[in-house]
């Protein structure tokens, strides 16, 4: 049986989102991957859209906000350069973060697949996907984009992830 995804809208984040991310991220299933802690402040969600505004000016991508068809804000999916000192240093990282009420509706799947559609047509070579080792729904989201797993990692913080690799 095929299963039929949900149309998507993907967005450059505005400065109101920050409050649509931290609301749909104080969550702590949602944030359970990473660092199970409920959502950052919201100045930390003020900063990273700004720099995803700046990355989809400079670049032309960035973690667009996820939007239903009633024009509320679902969570995030895009890419953007990795920011670590650690795991895949000068790579674009492909990701997504919905809130807990959009989990399992094929959102994900739906927003990843318009992210790599738009990653191509910018002219990106290839993405990489950095998913806690535990986290079954990202990584089946991985699959379905057709990814594959090229290296095991261990986090600052001890945790083992995955690093899912596809060429565009």
């Amino acid at each position: 049986m095929t299963r039929t995804l949900p149309a998507v809208d993907l967005r450059v984040p505005t400065h109101e989102d920050a409050f649509a991310w931290h609301r749909v991220f104080d969550d702590p299933d949602v944030m359970e991957f990473l660092g199970g802690r409920a959502a950052a402040e919201l100045s930390v969600h003020h900063e990273a859209t700004a720099r995803q505004r700046m990355h989809d000016a400079e670049l032309g991508y960035c973690l667009w906000s996820l939007v239903n068809g009633d024009g509320d804000v679902m969570g995030f999916a895009g890419a953007q350069p990795w920011r670590h000192a650690w795991g895949p240093v000068g790579e674009i990282e492909i990701g997504w973060r919905l809130g807990r009420a959009y989990w399992g509706k094929g959102y994900a799947t739906a927003a990843a697949l318009t992210t790599v559609d738009r990653l191509r047509e910018a002219g990106v070579g290839s993405v990489v996907a950095m998913v806690d080792a535990l986290n079954t729904r990202s990584i089946a989201v991985t699959r379905r984009l057709g990814m594959e797993r090229t290296e095991t990692f261990v986090t600052p913080t001890g945790r083992q992830g995955h690093c899912f690799r596809l060429a565009l």
